[in-house]
């Protein structure tokens, strides 16, 4: 369904760790009328934002419940462990799931790694936010495996992190309601996806250039010239005419 309405502005949420400025910054260059207004919120409730209207499409971290929704994947971010700096893990390049054995494992109530069975040694009690796993981190309580983008939103310079490997992933999504793709929505995809300002997808095509007719006397000296063998009415271009030679 197309949306008419003259829009004020475009809501755009966004979870922690994307950063939609080189979107929005394209937003503005393609559509000055219209700010695009960027809204923070929490992983665990990007989905409710877009049902409820808060906001017109979301950069969210799947899975998420797709119900009513459409979800266009934008990248996948590797994860990696957050560790004190002066670990014994520092030490490495790259970090596997069998070498977190032994430590304990933070897992946040709002983790958004799909685990089978989290790596390493459980906690006590699971820290409500990634923001606290992560101070729990720089206590020495234990280790948090995260999206590279987190690590990096959270981090201290007391902390550091390495890549895993054989971990679940996280990946970064567009979403937006089903029943909600409006001409700024198909805008926004086009930026997303990289289309040019002159791609014709979602965009009328240009209208066929016209001939002009040839006006009533200028059809009738062609035919005209064309009858009596005179060059340049009704001749084919480009063809010499030779002169009749003189007999001697």
């Amino acid at each position: 369904m197309t949306g008419t309405r003259t829009a004020t502005s475009f809501r755009l949420a966004y979870v922690p760790g994307v950063t939609p400025g080189k979107w929005a910054r394209t937003w503005n260059e393609r559509v000055p009328g219209v700010p695009l207004e960027l809204i923070a919120v929490c992983a665990a409730d990007a989905a409710t934002a877009l049902r409820d209207g808060t906001a017109d499409a979301g950069l969210v971290r799947l899975p998420i419940d797709r119900t009513g929704l459409n979800a266009i994947p934008l990248y996948t971010e590797t994860s990696v462990v957050v560790i004190p700096k002066d670990h014994e893990a520092a030490a490495v390049d790259e970090i596997s799931v069998g070498d977190l054995d032994g430590y304990v494992s933070l897992h946040p109530l709002d983790d958004c790694l799909e685990w089978e069975s989290p790596p390493g040694l459980p906690a006590n009690d699971r820290p409500a936010t990634t923001a606290d796993a992560v101070e729990l981190v720089a206590a020495g309580v234990g280790l948090l495996v995260v999206p590279q983008s987190l690590a990096r939103l959270y981090h201290r310079k007391d902390l550091t992190y390495r890549p895993m490997t054989d971990v679940p992933q996280s990946s970064v999504a567009l979403s937006w309601l089903e029943e909600r793709t409006t001409d700024l929505m198909e805008e926004f995809i086009g930026i997303v996806r990289g289309r040019t300002v002159n791609s014709s997808r979602g965009r009328p095509p240009a209208p066929p250039a016209v001939k002009a007719r040839p006006r009533a006397d200028e059809g009738d000296n062609a035919r005209k010239g064309s009858a009596h063998g005179k060059p340049g009415s009704g001749a084919s271009k480009g063809v010499k005419q030779r002169k009749p030679r003189r007999r001697s």
